[in-house]
């Protein structure tokens, strides 16, 4: 049986620093505007549907090729 990874994004800032990004730049790939993200860097829940595409996006399931045609 394979093992679940948790969606765990409580530190969201620090990946997107590590990646040398913007707030505007990082969440801007997952339609999210800078506002909004900056609530999610300050501890507000990401809801579990962006929770989601993070995690596909981070673990290279989903390119950032996908999320611009997404976002088209």
């Amino acid at each position: 049986m394979a093992r679940k990874q948790k969606l765990d994004f409580s530190d969201i800032a620090t990946t997107r620093k590590k990646a040398n990004l913007s707030q505007v730049d990082f969440w801007a790939r997952y339609g999210v505007t800078q506002s909004t993200s900056s609530r999610y860097e300050t501890g507000r829940t990401i809801p579990k549907p962006l929770a989601i595409l993070l995690w596909l996006h981070q673990s290279g399931k989903v390119t950032d090729k996908d999320l611009a045609e997404a976002l088209k």
